[in-house]
């Protein structure tokens, strides 16, 4: 069969507006009026029985060595449960046509005696810009590679794949990880929608925003469509999307993770990163993901980051109140209501002072600062890098930035619906990558202040890490190229979940992994999500109402509010 073949398994996205809009109403209602019990033992069925609904990879690993469940089992359960719940949530862009025999496949190795370690028969999700070079798509949620071919397995993909992970399907993102348009500035409903998988829903509430392009991969694991995901991050998309999904997720440090066949917005930010419900699963997964490569290559590494899942590692340590970002009117969110999860920020700095640590004011400096030089050599990079990344694939004819913009324009009601692509037009007025000297001086400004911001912070008083709330600060971390950890701090009276951000230096990832662990098992906030409330539709952008002449950029798009990519 062909790449392109359908499977019983794969995710049906052939829903038209109107029937989308029935089926996620009647979804709603049949969740709300108990429907949701009955999906819920469905789940369980599947798995022949056993009820794997928020069970940790430790847990699920416990019930394979156990005999319980089969890795098998498992994906049947989750596959069921994608099944019942996709049509709400547009989580998942396909499932894997070959996940149950991957699966068959890892059962008899484990009835042999052979365990490859913790992710043996574990099933994963993995975002749609994720090379996986199989029976499914490698997209960016774009119908403009639909067809083509990856060269090989991401090498995150084949990490996973040699522990024994199942890759259990795609994860549904803001398409080109939100690179296409300032959408986010006008309406944050958006940021979760691709063309080839809809709009992803916020598990929480159904009409609150699911926030950056690693929506699917936060949703998944929040709703329990998978044991576990993998997203990726330029500037938001893991931590943004953690935090408003009342999961965990890591934001490596840039060279921890390789970035070999993953589509790219610019290497000089990008990294794919663990999403999961639970730090320890974080962790789990961040040690199979790990393939060190530019500025990690030769530092010492751990090779299994669970050692530091130790209650009282706070005791003792100084952490950071960053300052600016409590003032919510600074940096926040932008969207109403949510100045409130500052107050769960507090709450957990004061948990965190209970437990040993000394807090302590601090100040990061203006990422306004510095936020625009951003931008700008997010703009020369993407040209450059996705035009590098296209010449790698075969059976399609897409080779430029010109040609996906030409793509979009030729199909104008599937792509250009919501949002148009204000971005990938002013990033294709770009020259002269990488020695143009207006992109050099903004790239050296940008990572050279945000470093010097958060280096400086942690010197001057003496510090291990640095937290602020939910949707604040993923600019510097990103643009520095440092770990930022985002977790769960609690549900809001709405339903709405709180998260907050806990960031460091170079490779601090052990020290973040035992804050995050000993915090979160002392505030114990993780919940199931309940499905509150109803989809507001996404408004149509009326790009496509009148015949669309070839596009010249002549304003400027703004670097969306609080890093969404």
């Amino acid at each position: 069969m062909t790449k392109q073949s359908s499977n019983r398994l794969n995710v049906d996205h052939t829903i038209t507006r109107r029937r989308f809009l029935g089926t996620t109403a009647l979804s709603s209602a049949a969740l709300m009026s108990g429907g949701l019990m009955s999906l819920l033992r469905q789940s369980a069925s599947a798995a022949g029985g056993f009820d794997f609904v928020e069970k940790s990879i430790l847990e699920l690993q416990d019930a394979m060595a156990s005999g319980r469940v089969t890795s098998k089992g498992l994906v049947m359960g989750y596959v069921e449960r994608i099944n019942s719940f996709n049509g709400l949530l547009h989580s998942v862009i396909e499932t894997n046509p070959d996940a149950i025999s991957i699966a068959e496949d890892l059962d008899n190795e484990r009835r042999h005696g052979h365990v490859r370690g913790p992710l043996h028969g574990i099933p994963i999700l993995v975002k749609d810009n994720i090379a996986t070079d199989d029976r499914m798509q490698t997209t960016a949620g774009s119908f403009a590679l639909v067809g083509s071919q990856v060269p090989s397995d991401a090498v995150i993909i084949h990490r996973l794949r040699d522990a024994g992970a199942v890759i259990l399907g795609k994860a549904n993102l803001g398409e080109w990880a939100n690179f296409r348009d300032d959408e986010a500035e006008t309406y944050p409903l958006a940021v979760g929608w691709s063309a080839r998988g809809g709009s992803t829903n916020n598990a929480y509430d159904l009409s609150y925003t699911s926030w950056g392009s690693s929506s699917g991969s936060a949703n998944g694991a929040a709703a329990n469509l998978c044991a576990a995901a993998v997203g990726t991050e330029t500037d938001g998309s893991i931590t943004g999307p953690s935090a408003v999904e009342n999961i965990v997720g890591l934001k490596p440090t840039r060279g921890l993770v390789s970035q070999d066949g993953i589509i790219p917005i610019a290497h000089q930010q990008d990294t794919a990163g663990p999403m999961a419900r639970s730090v320890t699963d974080v962790a789990i997964l961040l040690g199979a993901l790990q393939s060190p490569f530019g500025p990690v290559l030769g530092h010492q590494l751990p090779h299994d980051y669970t050692q530091f899942l130790q209650r009282g590692s706070l005791q003792g340590a100084r952490i950071g109140r960053d300052v600016r970002f409590f003032d919510y009117s600074y940096y926040g969110s932008g969207i109403p209501g949510d100045q409130d999860t500052v107050a769960f920020a507090e709450h957990a700095l004061s948990v965190m002072e209970s437990l040993g640590a000394t807090i302590v004011d601090t100040d990061t400096g203006d990422v306004f600062a510095y936020n625009g030089d951003e931008f700008t050599a997010l703009l020369y990079e993407f040209k450059a890098q996705i035009a590098e990344y296209l010449a790698t694939l075969t059976n399609t004819n897409m080779r430029s930035l010109a040609d996906l913009i030409a793509f979009n324009e030729a199909h104008c009601r599937q792509e250009l619906v919501y949002y148009d692509q204000d971005v990938f037009l002013e990033s294709e007025q770009t020259t002269g990558y990488p020695h143009n000297p207006i992109y050099v001086a903004a790239r050296t400004h940008a990572t050279s202040t945000a470093q010097a911001g958060i280096d400086n912070a942690l010197a001057a008083d003496n510090l291990d890490a640095i937290v602020a709330p939910h949707l604040t600060n993923s600019t510097g971390p990103a643009v520095a190229g440092y770990p930022n950890l985002s977790i769960p701090v609690g549900i809001r009276d709405n339903g709405r979940p709180a998260g907050m951000l806990m960031y460091s230096t170079f490779l601090h990832e052990p020290q973040l992994i035992g804050f995050g662990y000993d915090l979160e098992q002392e505030l114990n906030v993780r919940r199931q999500p309940q499905f509150l409330r109803f989809i507001i539709p996404i408004p149509n952008g009326h790009f496509c109402d009148q015949q669309r002449q070839p596009q010249v950029f002549t304003g400027r798009a703004h670097l969306p509010h609080g890093g969404i990519f």
